[in-house]
């Protein structure tokens, strides 16, 4: 009796070492999803949806630019307190990693 059990053990180890091993080796083939990147075009759309909806921005003629990550501002708006919103707007959306503005206040001294 003593050595059936020792076999069963032994047939069980076995069985639980292939187990991990095909475990281990499904990892291995899984793309990894931990922290995904949004794409440029997920985080165009974003920082256009959020610069329309802004209050403050809405309206401008603003251009959005995006590679790896990095956004970049252009066309005009009216005030230099819609340059700057439209900057802290980009910051904030997930996955964009810089901001560059480039947008123009048109007749700065009119407002």
């Amino acid at each position: 009796m003593h050595y059936n059990r020792k076999r069963n053990n032994q047939k069980l180890m076995r069985s639980l070492a292939l187990l991990l091993t095909f475990f281990a080796f499904s990892l291995a083939q899984a793309p990894v999803v931990l922290g995904a990147q949004k794409s440029d075009d997920q985080i165009y759309n974003e920082v256009r949806e959020k610069l329309a909806n802004n209050a403050i921005v809405k309206g401008g003629a603003i251009n959005v630019d995006v590679k790896n990550g990095a956004v970049t501002l252009r066309g005009k708006v009216a005030r230099e307190e819609q340059k700057a919103k439209a900057a802290k707007v980009a910051k904030k959306v997930k996955g964009v990693t810089s901001v560059t503005n480039d947008l123009v206040v048109e007749n700065p001294n009119l407002h």
